[in-house]
């Protein structure tokens, strides 16, 4: 398989894992790892693509709203309700949570709902999945 190839499914399948996709980025992050291939790119590569899956859902809360009291809109009003609340109390630094399975996605959500300001978001976002993924490659390659 081309570099290329592996490189634009890493980013793809980190991209996907970042939306509500069951995509398991860390999975093919360790496969390629264990496959010999230099740690740094990888790792780069898989942090890119899940940041701009955050990216997309954010900018996905920022325009949600307008749809919030439609019949086929998939949250309910106290879920909804409930994920404001909880972000309002604990702020822009749960977005430090948002490479965590289950809450993680929802989370980047919401802050598009509430308006978290781009780069705050960008920055702990960013900071949250390229530690992830550098905890994953040191757990696999025994880094110490």
């Amino acid at each position: 398989m081309t570099d290329l190839a592996v490189y634009a499914g890493l980013f793809l399948v980190a991209f996907g894992a970042a939306t509500i996709l069951p995509l398991q980025s860390e999975a093919v992050l360790v496969g390629l790892l264990l496959s010999d291939r230099s740690p740094l790119p990888l790792i780069a590569v898989a942090s890119v693509g899940n940041v701009l899956g955050s990216v997309v859902n954010w900018v996905i809360g920022r325009g949600i709203e307008t749809f919030r009291h439609k019949r086929w809109f998939p949250v309910s009003e106290g879920v909804l309700d409930r994920a404001q609340r909880w972000y309002r109390r604990y702020g822009k630094w749960s977005l430090l949570l948002s490479w965590a399975p289950v809450i993680g996605d929802p989370l980047t959500v919401v802050a598009g709902i509430l308006r978290e300001p781009l780069p705050i978001f960008l920055l702990l976002v960013t900071v949250a999945k390229v530690g992830r993924y550098i905890v994953v490659a040191t757990l696999t390659l025994g880094w110490s």
